[in-house]
Order: structure tokens, then sequence, then C-alpha cells
């Protein structure tokens, strides 16, 4: 269960996505920004087994662009060794200070996703913070892993290497190959466990493979 606060946000996710976009060659986004208007199709969480990192993947369209996949991480302190996948710093009314990471170079998103994948989980279900009024949450999109494992090794340390469109991240218990550009060409995913996301108007697509 992911506990969902009625906060403001500064810079706000699609804000701090769409500035560090141009800094990604992935991307395919201009570094002028005159690409277009950043949009969030859907998003999804994972849970953290320990509830301290907040683990939420965004599927964006820049303009006319290809859909892509940006999995982040929130931290309430900086994740040592990761300052090379430093998204931004947040302010978050409830939380306070914020550390927002590609979550490729966090061994917590890794472990979810392998887990979720090997396991066949899904995304996480959402519930309002007590005490904080506002709207229920509602999803804006899907995940679920095509395994069928009784459970997943617990990973604690990542390598990150990205080819062309493909982040490969490397956990001592196989590699998950991160999809950044959905529907393009993937280096080394042709085999293994899948984890497959739908958002509103979308089939449902393979973003994560991990190879064992």
């Amino acid at each position: 269960m992911a506990v969902i606060h009625n906060a403001e946000l500064r810079p706000s996710k699609t804000d701090a996505i769409a500035a560090w976009l141009p800094s990604q060659p992935w991307s395919g986004v201009g570094a002028d920004r005159s690409d277009g208007a950043l949009v969030a199709l859907g998003r999804f969480r994972f849970d953290d087994p320990d509830g301290e990192v907040g683990v939420e993947t965004y599927l964006v369209r820049v303009g006319d662009g290809p859909v892509l996949h940006v999995p982040l991480t929130y931290r309430g302190a900086p994740l040592p060794g990761a300052e090379g996948f430093l998204v931004t710093e947040m302010d978050h009314s409830v939380l306070g200070r914020r550390w927002v990471y590609d979550a490729v170079g966090d061994p917590v998103y890794a472990d979810v996703l392998r887990r979720a994948i090997a396991t066949g989980g899904h995304e996480a279900d959402l519930e309002a913070a007590p005490g904080e009024g506002g709207p229920a949450p509602t999803k804006e999109g899907t995940a679920v892993g095509s395994g069928s494992d009784a459970d997943s090794p617990t990973v604690s340390a990542v390598r990150v290497a990205t080819e062309g469109t493909t982040s490969t991240v490397s956990t001592g218990h196989g590699d998950l190959a991160v999809l950044r550009v959905v529907g393009a060409d993937a280096v080394g995913t042709s085999d293994g466990g899948t984890l497959t996301a739908t958002w509103a108007g979308s089939e449902p697509t393979v973003v994560a493979v991990l190879r064992t």
C-alpha cells in the first residue's frame, strides 16, 4: 500500500522531469526545451518493503515525441554514491526536503522491480494519508510482472550502464533492462521475465525485462 499525501511540491514532479530530460541523451529532448510541453500520460507506484523510499514511475511525452519511461525514487536524505542519478531536490509540504533520483541508480527500485517481475507482482494500491483531507487517490496506470517465483532475492547494490534507449541495471541477481523509450528497439531484451505497464489509452506495453 502506498500512502499518498495531500501536499504541495516545489518543484512539481512534472516540472522536475521536464527540466531533467534534456540532460539525458536517451530522451531525445533538446537542450533548448523547445520540443513542446511535457504531458504525464500515466504513472504507478511500487511499495518499498521498509516504507522509507517512495518508488513511482511516470510515462510522459514531450510535444509529439515518443512515450518516455521515467522511474523515480523519493528519499528523505541523499543516497550515498548516487549523485549522478539525482534529478532534483524537492520541498514537500508534509515530508520536508526530498531527494529525487533517476530510479535506475537506486537499489530499492531495483529490488522492488526485480521482485515484481519475478513473482508476478503488480503496482501498489493507493491510500490517502489519514487526517489530511483532499480527494482519494486514483490509479493512473498499472504494472504487472510475468513471473511466478515464490520470492525474489534482495537487491542491495546496483551497477548501471545505458546504451541507446536501454538502461541495464546489474543487481548481482540478474540484470534488469529498463526501456527508456516505449516501443524503441531494446538492447539485449529478447529473453527474460517482463514488467508490462498500461496507462490511459495504451495497450499493455513491456517497460522492463529481467535477465537471470
